[in-house]
């Protein structure tokens, strides 16, 4: 429950900076005088929700009773579900089955390439750590 905590406090500050930085980017590069405040607050509390989606559902990884499918499972099913619901219900994803369809293959793209880098990533930690024990007897 601490992780859980700390992971979401985490996720929403990290949100709530990243929404920060991308107003002050239309801001300063687009030379914006004005901001729609209702635009503002919506794709503010996206941000938010979604450093908060983020950073929590990695906590699938840390149960030990399930097996690597089944974690990889529930957190794609759980991310993709709650991003997508989120982004085409703020504006983030165009209306349109094509704008859908492109999401969708972009997220799969995304996903394996990430999902891949950390299996790749963990596996040689565990290999270093492997190698360093055979070195201690």
């Amino acid at each position: 429950m601490k992780t859980f905590l700390f992971r979401s406090t985490f996720g929403i500050f990290f949100g709530a900076f990243l929404a920060i930085l991308l107003t002050y980017s239309v801001i300063f590069l687009d030379d914006q005088t004005t901001l729609n405040s209702n635009l503002f607050v919506k794709n503010s509390l996206g941000a938010i929700f979604c450093g908060w989606l983020f950073s929590v559902s990695p906590l699938y990884f840390e149960i030990q009773s399930l097996k690597l499918y089944q974690q990889t499972a529930l957190h794609f099913f759980t991310v993709m579900i709650l991003y997508f619901i989120l982004a085409y219900g703020i504006g983030w994803i165009p209306g349109g089955f094509m704008n859908i369809l492109l999401f969708i293959v972009i997220a799969l793209v995304s996903y394996t390439i990430i999902w891949t880098g950390f299996y790749l990533h963990f596996k040689n930690e565990a290999k270093k750590m492997n190698e360093d024990l055979q070195h201690i007897r």
